[in-house]
């Protein structure tokens, strides 16, 4: 059932797709990138009307051309970002957070937030943030997703991101924590989702540079 709500079926259709068309050179879907958090500094801003779709991680891998990957804005603190900030750099509980507040409103309200379905898993959540913490700062790495115990395929839950035409990393949604505790701690190089790639990228070859050598 998780495979056919990732739409991993449509995926690897894509991938074969791909993979004739462009070779080595073309994505996969949910693959494992290496991305340098602090060269990131803008985010993806969709705008369906003006050719810029709602991407989610089902259209990882994906090829595109067209000006989409000009629909961007710079990066700028969100709740989660100043959560984790007043979290690990002052000290506040998470509890005492307003991201914490706001799902345990969402939770109350919606029955679910971020996976959680009560304020016991919430805490569970974020003991477990802390643990992510400690092991990023200890190690000054993130482990990809194959290496953690809810591991479900390639980079699939990870930092998400797309590429654009000049091949640079261009943020979206998924994965705030852990870019957030990347960014934080100055990490350099940590494991991502490709979201969509722009063809210009494809064809010129760019995403070799964030691809590591086996």
């Amino acid at each position: 059932m998780r495979s056919i709500r990732a739409q991993v079926p449509r995926k690897a259709l894509r991938d074969l797709k791909n993979r004739t068309h462009f070779g080595e050179a073309a994505p996969l879907s949910d693959e494992c990138i290496y991305i340098d958090p602090r060269a990131i500094t803008h985010r993806y801003v969709a705008h369906p009307r003006k050719g810029a779709p709602n991407f989610r991680r089902t259209d990882s891998g994906r090829i595109m051309t067209g000006d989409w990957d000009r629909s961007t804005a710079p990066l700028t603190l969100n709740i989660k970002d100043e959560a984790i900030r007043q979290h690990f750099l002052m000290g506040v509980p998470w509890e005492q957070t307003a991201l914490f507040a706001k799902l345990s409103r969402d939770i109350a309200e919606k029955g679910i937030a971020d996976d959680c379905h009560s304020v016991d898993d919430l805490r569970a959540r974020y003991e477990r943030m802390d643990r992510l913490f400690e092991e990023a700062a200890r190690t000054r790495s993130l482990r990809p997703r194959n290496a953690l115990p809810d591991y479900f395929r390639r980079e699939h839950g990870g930092i998400f991101v797309h590429i654009d035409r000049d091949g640079r990393a261009i943020r979206s949604g998924g994965g705030m924590h852990r870019f957030a505790i990347a960014r934080l701690l100055g990490l350099t190089e940590v494991p991502a989702q490709i979201g969509v790639v722009h063809f210009d990228a494809v064809r010129n070859g760019l995403l070799t540079a964030y691809r590591r050598q086996a």
